[in-house]
């Protein structure tokens, strides 16, 4: 079986293929494909160019191969179309299992992040493609730029409200991704993974207050408070009203569900909150 992992060089894409080795995986058996293969080289696996808006490279890519883990683009706003170039590429060359990183509720979700996810996994069951979708919650990782101005400022400022984030490290969603690519099964399963507690950001500020070893304390901000914030800090209109997007939909509920999926799936229990912040920072 060969399997072949997009975004091979992202923050993710790295930890499935570490994943994949971890759990027996032969490094001959797995394809690397990323836009920069200079910066794939370390991988210790082949490594072949792919680039999500150069169609050619993609189906060069997936030639030969089993098994896809599409590792979802970084890029808001232009990751349908290239996640689309993959999803066809993998039909034509009639792989038999497909993996997609999505998110939370993806289809049902009103998180500002969720309608790019939703219509991929629309593509994905258009083209037919034996598929597992995998809708991970938010990278404790994610907070690591917030856990240092913490170390700074002894605050956490949020417009996250009491909402809570089932949040766990990357690399327990990356083993998720290696083990449901490398077992037989799972093809149907759309698995909303998450981490084994569902925290809220008086939590996150004691987590902090535990790794940076000085008192943190959570202030709660209104919408506009936070837009007004964000954009005193130096963010532009647009990413500051995309960041405190974001906090709303946390405010809602979105990112609060976990039913141990994610652990049953690698396992193990997922890593705890400050466990995986200090990693974070390290």
């Amino acid at each position: 079986m060969t399997i072949l992992v997009t975004g091979a060089t992202g923050n993710l894409g790295r930890l499935i293929i570490a994943s994949l080795l971890e759990r027996g995986a032969a490094p001959q058996s797995i394809v690397a494909g990323a836009r920069d293969t200079a910066k794939a080289a370390d991988l210790g696996v082949r490594v072949v160019p792919l680039d999500y808006t150069d169609p050619a490279s993609v189906a060069a890519a997936v030639e030969g191969v089993d098994t896809v883990v599409l590792v979802s683009g970084s890029e808001v706003g232009q990751r349908v179309a290239q996640h689309q170039a993959v999803i066809e590429a993998a039909k034509a060359a009639g792989v038999s299992k497909f993996v997609y990183t999505s998110a939370p509720k993806a289809t049902t979700s009103d998180l500002i992040l969720a309608p790019e996810h939703k219509a991929t996994e629309e593509l994905i069951a258009a083209a037919g493609l034996p598929a597992v979708i995998l809708r991970n919650n938010w990278y404790t990782e994610n907070y690591a730029a917030d856990l240092a101005r913490a170390a700074e400022t002894g605050v956490l400022a949020a417009g996250a409200g009491d909402g809570r984030v089932a949040s766990a490290s990357r690399k327990d969603f990356a083993e998720a991704a290696a083990a449901v690519a490398l077992e037989d099964g799972h093809i149907g399963e759309v698995y909303e993974l998450g981490g084994d507690v569902a925290w809220n950001y008086s939590d996150l500020a004691a987590a902090f207050a535990e790794v940076t070893g000085r008192e943190v304390s959570y202030v709660p901000l209104g919408f506009d408070d936070q837009i007004a914030a964000l954009r005193g800090a130096g963010l532009d209109e647009g990413t500051a009203g995309f960041v405190a997007a974001l906090d709303a939909g946390i405010k809602n509920g979105a990112l609060g569900d976990t039913d141990g999926t994610l652990a049953r799936l690698i396992g193990r229990p997922t890593t705890p909150l400050a466990e995986g912040l200090r990693a974070a920072s390290a």
